[in-house]
């Protein structure tokens, strides 16, 4: 299973609303904030954040690796209880597989004074069948002017 990088931190019990969003995270395969790219082999996906902002709990279950494009700190809450703050640097690259069955569920906000923005590339030739991906995340053409 992948490890997360970045130190525990202690933090009492979840409020209700952040339990509420790992509930509803089961079949939530929307690794990033825009999918701007998907083949047959491939899901690249963009995940910005404002300070202050926050991507809800999604299931990774393909294996994947992700790049910080730029430096930053976020929060990350996984599915068992664990609270994570990381420091992250720009070009930082970290991969993770996923055997049959296995999966991660966690959030990301962004508790730095700058945007955070990554770049993630799921394989969809993984152990595990790709989650579905609504038609609203997908990056959409942008129409040209005549």
């Amino acid at each position: 299973m992948a490890m997360t990088p970045g130190s525990a931190v202690p933090r009492g019990p979840w409020p209700q609303w952040l339990k509420d969003d790992l509930a509803r995270a089961e079949q939530n395969g929307c690794v990033g904030t825009e999918l701007v790219s998907e083949d047959e082999r491939v899901r690249v996906w963009t995940i910005r954040l404002k300070p202050g902002e926050r991507i809800g709990f999604h299931k990774h279950v393909l294996d994947y690796f992700w790049t910080a494009l730029n430096p930053g700190r976020a929060r990350s809450n996984h599915a068992d209880g664990t609270t994570y703050e990381t420091e992250y640097y720009a070009g930082e690259t970290q991969h993770a597989r996923y055997a049959a069955g296995e999966y991660k569920i966690h959030d990301l906000e962004n508790i730095g004074e700058t945007d955070l923005l990554f770049s993630t590339v799921e394989f969809k030739d993984s152990a595990n069948k790709p989650l579905p991906i609504p038609d609203s995340v997908r990056l959409q053409p942008q129409k040209r002017a005549a």
